[in-house]
């Protein structure tokens, strides 16, 4: 099972990618994390769904200097439209901004 989760709030310069990374590799997730240009942080993981659950709620809180402030979160068929099936990565990683 995978998701895609949109953040918003203050989540960029807040150490938020590094905070998810490290928080989606200790629960066993594969994927990605990135900062959007319109100042959003965008992940797509894929696991269990005990760990999706877990991440989704790390996601609603982030890092202590973050201050989140929606979670937007959909299902995904990796590999659908055009977006990057975390099965197809090794591990979990951190992509450039889009």
């Amino acid at each position: 099972m995978a998701k895609h989760l949109r953040i918003t709030g203050r989540v960029q310069g807040v150490g938020y990618r590094a905070s998810f990374e490290a928080q989606a590799k200790a629960l066993g997730l594969s994927g990605w994390v990135r900062n959007r240009r319109d100042g959003s942080v965008e992940a797509l993981v894929d696991g269990d769904v005990q760990a999706l659950a877990q991440i989704v709620e790390w996601a609603r809180r982030g890092p202590p200097a973050a201050r989140v402030e929606a979670v937007e979160e959909s299902e995904r068929t990796p590999g659908a439209d055009s977006t990057p099936a975390p099965g197809d990565r090794e591990g979990f990683t951190v992509l450039p901004t889009a």
